[in-house]
């Protein structure tokens, strides 16, 4: 069996750590793992609870840093200074893997050398709440070849990816480099393109592969400000792959298409939803429609576009009622259903 080094950096989620190590070192047997636990100076205590552990497992290694540095930084610190094993997982200090995770991950990389990342299902569990119940028999696996799967995302706009799911092979961590500090919210969705275009990308099949914690505050879910947020970093995330790997990708002024339309399209349909919804005191309407002509200048022939200037001709008080006979509504529902369908039973 391969070598994994396992980084969980921590950062105020000392009452976390437990869980999380335990994971990762209790619960993948057979694998040959060693953890690096970095507390980036965190106030509750977490270096106390973290120096605690290691001292009942020689298998855990700790860092306490005396002054903040970002998670950007500690992540780099654990993936380029720490890891050397044949592989290396990243996982956030509340968040778990799933029982085996990391055989399987292994295995997959282990059988096919064209494939620089393994990827599998997460489970998202709310915070506070019980652990869902995972599969945990693979029942097969497939590799992409990099170069597809990383121009679906360009398609797509988005990632497939939460984080704790991924085991990365170390040697190619080592050669794309670290996260990029420009990218402190969309940092690991251009770290897996990137690793995209120099490796193909596998996926584990049937089993779970990691429980991923929704907090209530995440902004993705709460705050339509940071909505906006998310499509301007994923707009910086795809272009920094283009700027980084271009030389890798045989058409890269097409990618870019790709990705600007989705995003402008993305960003249309968060603003006529907006109408559908009676919220237009609170989402940014205008400010989407602002983003959606910076990434495409011909935007307004988008049938995106055309669903908001007819909401705004029917007015923002009487659309809520028409709503449930919008086509473009049943479309977004209907395309939603067909992604949740595509992601659940491949992965992409």
């Amino acid at each position: 069996m391969s070598t994994v080094s396992v980084v969980i950096p921590c950062y105020n989620y000392g009452h976390f750590l437990a869980d999380c190590v335990r994971s990762v070192l209790d619960e993948q047997p057979g694998a040959d793992v060693r953890v690096l636990i970095i507390d980036d100076a965190s106030p509750d205590g977490s270096g106390e609870v973290a120096r605690a552990l290691a001292a009942g497992d020689p298998r855990i290694e700790v860092r306490v840093h005396e002054q903040n540095r970002g998670h950007i930084a500690t992540y780099n610190e654990g993936l380029l200074e720490w890891a050397d094993g044949d592989y290396v997982a990243l996982l956030s200090a509340d968040d778990r893997l799933v029982p085996g995770a990391l055989v399987r991950a292994a295995a997959l990389l282990d059988a096919h050398p064209e494939a620089g990342f393994a990827y599998g299902r997460p489970l998202r569990f709310q915070h506070g709440g019980p652990l869902p119940q995972a599969r945990t028999r693979s029942t097969g696996s497939v590799v992409y070849p990099g170069q597809w799967w990383l121009e679906r995302r360009f398609r797509e706009g988005t990632g497939c990816i939460t984080s704790p799911e991924v085991v990365v092979r170390t040697s190619l961590q080592r050669k794309v480099g670290g996260y990029d500090p420009k990218l402190p919210h969309a940092g690991d969705i251009e770290m897996w393109m990137r690793l995209a275009a120099h490796a193909d990308v596998g996926y584990v099949r049937g089993a779970d592969q990691a429980f991923y914690r929704v907090h209530g505050n995440n902004m993705s879910t709460t705050d339509f400000g940071g909505q906006l947020d998310d499509l301007r970093q994923r707009l910086v995330a795809f272009d920094s792959v283009l700027d980084k790997c271009g030389d890798l990708l045989p058409d890269k002024d097409r990618l870019s298409r790709l990705a600007r339309t989705r995003l402008a399209r993305y960003a249309l349909r968060r603003a006529y939803r907006a109408y559908d919804r009676g919220r237009t005191g609170v989402v940014p309407v205008e400010d989407l429609e602002a983003f959606a002509a910076e990434c495409l200048p011909r935007y307004t022939a988008l049938p995106e576009y055309r669903a908001l200037v007819r909401r705004r001709r029917i007015g923002a008080r009487t659309m809520p009622y028409l709503q449930p006979l919008a086509l473009s509504a049943v479309a977004d529902r209907g395309r939603e259903w067909l992604w949740w369908e595509s992601w659940k039973r491949r992965g992409i």
